[in-house]
């Protein structure tokens, strides 16, 4: 297991004074990118080899959300590889060791050279140990059944801020962007993404919202209805 404690800054809460949801997906993806970069197998090790792990689907839930100033601790650990995936997961635990956040998510491994997917191999999973053991939480399947009925919100433009060093759109802002699309005062305590398409600067998203009780499922698209990506929402 990977750890890092941290602190919840002002910049990373919203109106309540707590957290947002985009915060928490950030502050997971940060922590594996902290374990990679630690272990020399980061953003450089990767360039070098012409690979790199992208993210296939995501499922967050959310217990509490930290508040202002909060003091936290975030982990992570892979549990298993199987051909070109990766499995990971995560906690965020307050620092009486309460769990606030536990998650899932699915990593592949991607040939950047070849534009394609390719097996994981021992040379690129050295260091992180054997694996611990799968997280105790109630799994959800990695795809999202796409919803027949929804309605369309207003387009939201890539920027140079949704840009990360693969030059794509990065993970928590589509999440963030599925978010936004809900009705004000909504508390998300579940999040499921699936990513389909790669969005890239001067792109647009246009968000398809479908509710179905307290549960939410946001389609991102393209103008010519390629799916970007696809994030379920579930509400208190």
């Amino acid at each position: 297991m990977y750890s890092f404690n941290a602190r919840i800054r002002y910049s990373e809460v919203g109106e309540d004074q707590k957290l947002t949801v985009p915060g928490v997906v950030n502050y997971l993806q940060d922590c594996s990118t902290f374990q990679s970069e630690d272990l020399k197998m980061g953003l450089d090790y990767l360039k070098k080899r012409e690979r790199a792990w992208w993210l296939s689907s995501w499922q967050v839930v959310v217990k509490r959300y930290p508040h202002l100033g909060e003091e936290i601790v975030v982990s992570t650990w892979p549990y298993d590889f199987k051909g070109m995936y990766g499995y990971r997961n995560f906690v965020i635990q307050d620092r009486q060791g309460d769990c606030l956040v536990k998650a899932n998510s699915v990593w592949f491994l991607f040939d950047t050279a070849a534009g394609r997917p390719v097996k994981v191999r021992e040379e690129d999973i050295r260091g992180y140990g054997p694996g611990e053991d799968k997280l105790d939480m109630e799994y959800a399947p990695r795809r999202i059944a796409l919803p027949e009925a929804y309605e369309k919100k207003d387009a939201v433009p890539v920027m140079r801020h949704c840009i990360d060093t693969n030059c794509h759109v990065n993970n928590a802002w589509y999440v963030a962007a599925a978010w936004e699309a809900l009705p004000e005062g909504q508390k998300v305590c579940e999040i499921r993404a699936e990513y389909k398409k790669a969005a890239v600067l001067g792109d647009v998203m246009i968000p398809k919202v479908s509710c179905q009780g307290k549960d939410y499922t946001v389609i991102l698209s393209s103008r010519e209805d390629l799916i970007y990506a696809v994030v379920w929402l579930r509400t208190e």
